[in-house]
């Protein structure tokens, strides 16, 4: 790793790249407008001279509430520039945590941008806040980022930050408890993108026309690093945004990616809307024919938008290895990476010789790890962070006395370096029989299945556990046919039977319950990077727990 941070390889770009395209923003109706380097600084400089009008104290909490946009990157450039520290919220957040985490961290200004639920959202703001408005926010009175810029000369010469100053404070998506403030340095982010980069680029052999599609939340670090983060070092990497989900596919086509990071609920969702449109089997024919096979998987890639892409990764949680072993057999090489909001993104992820099915791949360029004798994972990464905001006692408690990072995770270290995650030490839960379920590993089991979406694995202190299904998308609207509700209980039936069989007796599930209605981030079942919130779950079917183990079927509809 070098000593150059993030600001030192902008500036670079700015002089060296300055006419090349960086940012690629829909703006509607299939129009888009485009920033280059030089443009993308220059608004940054100005916006980051308005900043610095403002008297703000050095290393000053700046808010941004907003979906991902160009003027995202441009404006935690500019407070970076000015002398800040980015806060970034999650634009699908309550308005009680918006107002939480804005005090939490002492805010003192708040960028409001692209938003779907900003009436609801704005009550968490509060009144004296000083606001402005982002290119493509919704209408909120605030001073507009297109007036300032215009109205406001660049910020002159290479403004430099402290290696230990405070780059960003990531607050966690929440999937357990109040969200914490996680602390990353100019060095710890400046380092993983280098990582990131020298890891992409090898593998695509130095290619310099590369694009990316951001789309997943940039206030998570996973997309924060692996895109805005490694983009900017990059310098080579021209970044797309979607517009809406209505518009994204038409989004990925333009972009084009050549790069293309997912979470697992999404690529099992691309699957299972291929398989809508031809069964599993007769895909699994088709590909198995010589040279007709390969056109068919090139066909369903197009279909994709993916027929560019020359990395694929998956992150934020385990993912089926069936789901993998079933992209690559189409020709795309998804590697999983596993990583956490605490380092940064950067652990552990699989490379061109080591990507098994089922595990992480291996530890990245600075990383140690070790297995603690209760399995625990436990991590030193380029990308540690430098604490918990305000919370000096979780601190303590995360690290080991020699400085790795307790993650959480139960997890296997192969001989030749791989890692295997089993699941989290907080999700184990023991049954009746006093034995403890990890839930993860049954979970992805179920979740493979074309008829299941999500699934989760609970029943503490019940005589076996149980799994709790979300039907896939293309399904949901015929759970009142009675003719579809038969096949579905047959089919589930045997997947339960075929699951049992491969699980010890105290993991085998005793029913197999079709939850009402899908879980989401609006009813606060899904965290904003798409994990369970397992809690909130359990609490809102703690009710009919009962009743259902009272019921005689293996395949429940609650």
């Amino acid at each position: 790793m070098s000593a150059k941070l993030i600001l030192d390889y902008v500036y670079q770009h700015e002089i060296e790249r300055s006419d090349q395209l960086f940012l690629t923003q829909p703006t509607g109706n299939g129009q888009v407008a485009e920033y280059t380097w030089a443009s993308a600084v220059d608004e940054a400089r100005r916006m980051a001279a308005h900043l610095q009008s403002l008297e703000l104290a050095p290393g000053a909490r700046v808010a941004m509430l907003a979906k991902n946009s160009a003027h995202f990157i441009i404006a935690e450039l500019a407070i970076w520039m000015a002398g800040g520290t980015t806060v970034a919220i999650f634009p699908t957040e309550t308005a009680e945590n918006i107002h939480y985490v804005l005090q939490h961290s002492e805010a003192s200004l708040l960028f409001v941008g692209k938003l779907d639920n900003w009436e609801q959202q704005r009550s968490g703001v509060p009144q004296d806040l000083p606001c402005i408005a982002l290119p493509l926010a919704p209408a909120t009175g605030f001073a507009d980022w297109d007036s300032i810029v215009a109205s406001t000369g660049p910020l002159g010469g290479q403004p430099q930050r402290a290696a230990d100053d405070l780059a960003l404070i990531a607050y966690t998506s929440g999937s357990t408890g109040q969200p914490k403030g996680v602390m990353q340095t100019f060095r710890s982010i400046s380092q993983v993108a280098e990582g990131v980069v020298s890891t992409t680029l090898e593998t695509m052999g130095g290619n310099t026309d590369n694009r990316m599609l951001s789309y997943l939340p940039l206030a998570h670090v996973y997309e924060r690093a692996w895109v805005e983060c490694a983009a900017l070092v990059a310098g080579n990497m021209q970044v797309f945004f979607a517009e809406s989900l209505d518009t994204f596919l038409a989004d990925l086509r333009r972009a084009r990616p050549t790069v293309f990071l997912s979470v697992p609920r999404l690529w099992i969702k691309f699957q299972q809307g291929v398989f809508a449109k031809m069964p599993p089997a007769k895909l699994d024919l088709l590909l198995r024919i010589p040279f007709l096979g390969r056109r068919v998987a090139r066909k369903v890639l197009i279909g994709l938008g993916l027929d560019e892409v020359k990395i694929a990764g998956s992150g934020s949680a385990p993912i089926p290895h069936e789901v993998i072993a079933w992209y690559r057999r189409l020709g795309l090489q998804l590697l999983e990476g596993y990583a956490m909001t605490e380092d940064f993104g950067y652990s552990f992820g699989g490379t061109e010789q080591q990507n098994d099915p089922g595990y992480c791949g291996v530890a990245r360029t600075g990383v140690q790890v070790r297995i603690a004798d209760d399995g625990e994972v436990l991590i030193k990464s380029p990308g540690q962070m430098a604490g918990y905001y305000k919370r000096p006692e979780l601190n303590a408690e995360c690290f080991t006395a020699d400085g790795f990072f307790h993650t959480g995770d139960l997890g296997e270290l192969r001989a030749d370096g791989q890692l295997r995650i089993s699941g989290r030490k907080k999700e184990l839960f023991k049954t009746g029989k006093g034995k403890y379920v990890a839930p993860a590993p049954i979970e992805n089991q179920l979740n493979v299945h074309p008829l299941i979406e999500l699934s989760m694995v609970s029943g503490v202190g019940q005589s076996a556990p149980y799994a709790l299904l979300v039907l896939a998308e293309e399904q949901r609207h015929r759970r009142e046919e009675a003719t579809f509700r038969q096949q579905v209980e047959t089919d589930l039936a045997r997947l339960l039977e075929q699951l049992n069989a491969q699980l010890v007796a105290h993991e085998r599930l005793r029913m197999l319950v079709i939850a009402q209605q899908p879980w989401t981030m609006e009813n606060g079942c899904l965290t904003p990077t798409m994990k369970l919130k397992r809690s909130s779950i359990e609490a809102a079917v703690a009710a009919q727990v009962d009743d259902w183990y009272a019921r005689p079927g293996p395949v429940i509809w609650s």
